[in-house]
């Protein structure tokens, strides 16, 4: 099948094709550094991981960058709470929003994280281009953006020009337009600045003061991709006002349309039915929720839901998605502990089964990163394969090494099953009792099979479950 992707640009689907063959470039907006990362970001981050690792299976070679913001309002701010300078708050939550994404699975598929106060004279050569072509202008020493001399301004957002006062605005008396938005801010007392020399109608302008949010992201994906690239994505919620900008600033100043070819959103991450932000106080960081669960935990449950969907995010959620998983890797433990002998039906089916799950699996991952469908079709596949084992005696190493090996292949890409505990075997006494629990229920000898459960769990640190297709457990 061919790669098919949503674009919000264009809102269908569309057939992906890069501008320079199966070279890809992509550009997803990193983090604001002043605090943890929390779980909407964990969410947004390791669905564009799992996009980059489906390029990659696809054999697209792929240029994925994530900024870094360490210029920012609320930099300055917590950094004033805490008495020290904003350089070092932005450098201390850096590191560890990079061990949050290294922990998460994340950091391994990034090919640069870029700060932002690395640019400056990118930065204000953009700046520059905009002035010189008649969309940006001076009030102060602020510069702003008309967004009245870019017709094409909410293209993206498929808003109407009138409908943008009621979003965020920057005051400022003198602008033109109450939502035109800024470029370069001046300089406040004590906060960090760079002076830059700009040509304002045909004078000289020495300016001392910061780059606005949004022009950082076009000034450093055109130094490393130039006006034009394949793939941006981000969360929903920043379509309007940020990715509008972002477009607005560089086809204005660089004249290339489409500034990006291909725009990606994920949905939010809800707490209650309420978007997680730091602004409502609501949100759960990563390192509080990697204390309690395996980072695949995670994933298992990001990836269960198609990546453009809101999650509505629960311990419960978490709890059933450690189960799934705990599943996976206990189906995966009886596959891989049987008998190696050639068995011409087992090893058959065995390959029927894998081959099924590889055009089923790519068919999803082709039909828009459907994540949920891909890993159900990984689930039902795996969980075949334990029915296989536990009705057949033995399997031949080369077919089972090969089935293993394609479906570790395939997972990677959501990037779960990362562990090699599969390879554990589960003790014969266990075993056994596991079969004689199965033996009482049908006697409707309940509270005995509920002992035997108990025993397993004390003893084996083995959980669990019966299902419509008999018992499943795994390790504690």
């Amino acid at each position: 099948m061919t790669l098919m992707v949503y674009n919000t640009l264009s809102r269908h689907k569309e057939e992906f094709v890069p501008m320079n063959g199966k070279a890809v470039n992509m550009f997803v907006c990193g983090q604001t550094v002043y605090d943890d990362a929390h779980l909407g970001h964990a969410k947004a981050y390791i669905s564009f991981d799992i996009v980059a690792r489906w390029l990659r299976y696809s054999g697209y070679k792929l240029k994925y960058i994530q900024n870094i913001t360490d210029v920012d309002d609320k930099i300055i701010i917590r950094a004033k709470e805490r008495g020290i300078d904003p350089f070092e708050l932005a450098r201390e939550y850096e590191k560890r929003f990079l061990e949050d994404m290294e922990a998460i699975g994340v950091k391994e598929t990034v090919s640069e994280y870029p700060r932002s106060h690395d640019f400056i004279e990118a930065i204000t050569g953009q700046i520059q281009k905009l002035i010189d072509n008649g969309v940006a202008y001076m009030v102060d020493d602020d510069i702003y953006f008309n967004v009245d001399k870019f017709p094409d301004y909410t293209k993206l957002s498929g808003m109407k020009i009138d409908e943008l006062g009621k979003h965020r605005i920057e005051p400022k008396e003198g602008k033109i337009n109450q939502y035109d938005f800024a470029l370069w801010k001046a300089a406040k007392q004590g906060e960090p600045s760079w002076k830059i020399t700009l040509k304002v109608n045909k004078k000289k302008a020495e300016l001392n003061g910061r780059p606005g949010w949004h022009i950082e992201d076009t000034a450093i994906t055109h130094e490393i991709f130039g006006p034009q690239y394949d793939l941006h994505g981000g969360a929903s919620e920043l379509i309007f006002p940020h990715h509008t900008n972002e477009i607005a600033q560089s086809e204005a100043a660089y004249g290339k349309k489409p500034f990006v070819k291909y725009w990606m959103h994920c949905g939010i991450l809800n707490i209650k039915g309420v978007k997680m932000s730091k602004s409502l106080k609501n949100f759960v960081t990563i390192r509080e929720v990697l204390k309690d669960y395996d980072a695949e935990v995670l994933r298992y449950l990001f990836a269960s839901t198609h990546y453009r969907k809101e999650v509505n995010y629960t311990e419960e959620l978490m709890d059933t998605a450690r189960k799934q998983l705990g599943y996976m890797y206990s189906a995966m433990s009886l596959f891989y502990n049987m008998p190696e002998k050639a068995d011409k039906a087992a090893d058959a089916e065995v390959a029927e089964i894998v081959e099924k799950l590889k055009k089923e699996f790519s068919a999803a991952m082709d039909d828009d990163i459907n994540t949920s469908l891909a890993l159900s079709r990984l689930v039902i596949a795996i969980n075949q394969l334990r029915l296989l084992a536990d009705s057949k005696k033995s399997v031949s190493k080369q077919v089972k090494d090969e089935a293993i090996k394609e479906i570790l292949s395939l997972a990677n890409v959501l990037n779960i099953l990362r562990s090699d505990s599969y390879k554990r075997k589960i003790p014969e006494a266990a075993t056994s009792l596991i079969k004689e629990r199965e033996q009482l229920r049908k006697k409707k000898k309940f509270l005995e099979s509920d002992a035997i459960r108990a025993r397993l769990k004390d003893e084996f640190k083995i959980s669990i479950e019966d299902s419509e297709t008999g018992t499943l457990w795994y390790w504690d």
